[in-house]
């Protein structure tokens, strides 16, 4: 039986049809890789060639304002460091989590105009060594290729602004967030066109873009309509004129947000983050005919074998039928799986996930 390259089960997917299996495109944290090599996996072999699970390359642009990253503090347990964003950042310094953000450069109109000034569309932002280095092998092994975004509201508000401070702002300065969001994307959609036009080619737009949290969105739908639904046409509009699709990443609950983020014109969404409160089966009775989804296997799980596996017999093939869909938790894969645990999980999709 001829196997699919990861180019090929891709496209099935993203034009509705049935590859030779289902998609596997998923996550694991450092940490969680750490845990697999302690437990089995050979040292110098990657997730996913050693699961033989789908695989992508990125061409990633840069829209920081590049202000000098430094050191603020470290000992054994902590590392804090001000980022090119001028924002500072602690992290554990042998466990990776979710950083804490301490401190914002960005906060007003005066301290955005100043970093404005330093985002520009330079070509020496983008990775050319990295690009001639990887670009031809990514294509002769058949990854997906992408371009990836993660300059929208997410990254401006939790990493770049302060989420509170934003929201805010979203009220008290509403021109303030809707210039900062435009000119941001602006950056990376030249960048990105400036890697297309050198023959650095792609298949799929990823967009990244957490709008919701546990419970609900971060906004009603009258705010995605004012502040971000623009800057998501523009992303996907620039993408249609290249011919590529366009992937939605937003952790959280968006139903809300659902039926106008529809009308903007994604072709997948992920990650449908069921302790969010997402209802994969509800978002495939609703949009899948229009949408590709990508995850909605409660990470929560995971950490019980069986307990996994009964929930992936139980809810795989509901999201595969006709092959619009691409496996992964519904956020990424923590610590706290095995390695034995996620061998038996690439074992049952694969054995189910066929056409």
């Amino acid at each position: 039986m001829y196997k699919m390259t990861s180019k090929e089960r891709f496209q099935r997917a993203f034009e509705h049809k049935e590859p030779d299996r289902v998609v596997m495109w998923d996550f694991p944290w450092a940490s969680a890789l750490n845990r697999w090599r302690t437990e089995g996996m050979p040292e110098g072999v990657s997730y996913e060639e050693y699961f033989d699970v789908d695989t992508v390359g990125r061409v990633v642009p840069d829209s920081s304002p590049r202000y000098p990253v430094s050191v603020v503090a470290e000992d054994d347990t902590f590392i804090t460091v001000k980022n090119e964003w001028g924002t500072t950042v602690r992290n554990f310094k042998h466990e990776v989590t979710t950083p804490d953000f301490m401190d914002f450069t960005i906060v007003d109109w005066d301290s955005w105009r100043a970093a404005k000034e330093r985002i520009t569309s330079d070509r020496d932002r983008i990775q050319w060594d990295y690009l001639q280095k990887n670009y031809k092998n990514w294509v002769k092994e058949g990854r997906w290729l992408l371009g990836d975004v993660y300059c929208t509201f997410n990254n401006l508000s939790s990493e770049v602004m302060g989420l509170e401070t934003f929201l805010l702002n979203m009220y008290d300065e509403p021109e303030l967030v809707k210039d900062m969001m435009l000119h941001t994307l602006d950056v990376c959609l030249k960048q990105l066109d400036m890697a297309w036009d050198a023959g650095y080619t792609f298949d799929m737009l990823n967009l990244r873009d957490d709008l919701g949290y546990k419970g609900t969105a971060f906004f009603s739908v009258d705010m995605y309509r004012e502040f971000i639904k623009p800057v998501h046409q523009r992303a996907v509009d620039w993408a249609r004129r290249k011919g590529i699709f366009v992937r939605l990443h937003s952790c959280g609950n968006i139903n809300s947000l659902l039926p106008e983020i529809m009308t903007v014109g994604f072709d997948a969404l992920h990650p449908m983050e069921v302790k969010a409160g997402m209802n994969p089966e509800e978002v495939k009775a609703k949009y899948g005919d229009k949408l590709v989804l990508h995850g909605g296997f409660n990470a929560m799980l995971w950490s019980d074998k069986e307990t996994i596996l009964a929930e992936i017999r139980r809810l795989l093939p509901i999201l595969m039928k006709d092959g619009a869909y691409i496996f992964a938790s519904d956020h990424s894969i923590p610590k706290h799986v095995s390695f034995d645990t996620m061998k038996a999980v690439i074992e049952l999709v694969k054995d189910i996930g066929r056409f």
